[in-house]
This record gives structure tokens, sequence and C-alpha cells, in this order.
């Protein structure tokens, strides 16, 4: 498992997998928060062609860059694919926060060398991090 304070001082571009419109959802909250905190984070869900002002993509393989790190916010059975398919296109770390994750996620992050942060608040170590841009 990876420190999250290592994970966002070695990182600037993330994928939120499960990034919504609903304000009241944490994948709204962790999106804007690493955009808001000067990271680039894209939007990645199949039910929206944005959010706000930024696009949304369907799948890892749509994005226009490869993030470092995917930020899933999804059930523990989603996250597994994603863990597939962040493996398949070469990104380094998986970070799953509270309720993404499984000791299935863990074990297959590790068979595929991925780096992993499990159970750790996206939107708390950003804050604890680093300062707002906007």
């Amino acid at each position: 498992m990876k420190d999250p304070a290592d994970v966002l001082k070695e990182n600037r571009v993330y994928a939120v997998v499960g990034a919504t419109r609903n304000k009241d959802k944490y994948g709204y909250q962790i999106f804007r928060i690493l955009n808001d905190y000067g990271y680039k984070a894209y939007a990645v869900n199949p039910n929206y062609d944005s959010i706000e002002e930024f696009p949304c993509f369907p799948t890892l393989a749509d994005l226009p860059e490869k993030p470092g790190v995917v930020v899933t916010v999804v059930p523990p059975d989603v996250t597994a694919r994603i863990i597939g398919e962040a493996d398949g296109l070469g990104i380094g770390t998986v970070w799953m926060p509270p309720g993404s994750g499984s000791r299935a996620a863990v074990e297959k992050c590790e068979q595929c060398g991925l780096a992993h942060v499990d159970e750790a608040c996206v939107i708390l170590a950003v804050k604890f991090q680093g300062r707002k841009t906007t």
C-alpha cells in the first residue's frame, strides 16, 4: 500500500471513475477537490458528456492523456474491473477510497504490480497536502 501523501506529491494527473454531477456524492466532491487544489482530474462516467465545465469520458481508454492515478468512486465489483483496465493502459496507481475497495481488489492490484491506496479519504488527504487554487 502506498502513502496517500506520496501519491499526491508524485502525481498531478488523476482519473476519477464514478465522477458525477450530484454535488452530494463523493464522486463529485473528489473530482472537484482535485481540480480545485491544482491537480488535473478527468471525470470518467459513461452516463455524462460533461460535469460542469469539464468534459466527462466514458472509459479510461478515452482519456486524452494517461493519468498517473485512477481514483475509484464505484462499488467494489466495478473497482475490480477498473483495476484491469488501469493495468492494461499502464496506469501505475489505483486509489480506492472507503467503500470502493475490497480484499479482492487489493489482491488484484498486487498481482498486476500496481501501487494502491486503500481506505484513505482523497478529500482529507488533498486538504491536508495542499492549497486551494480557485
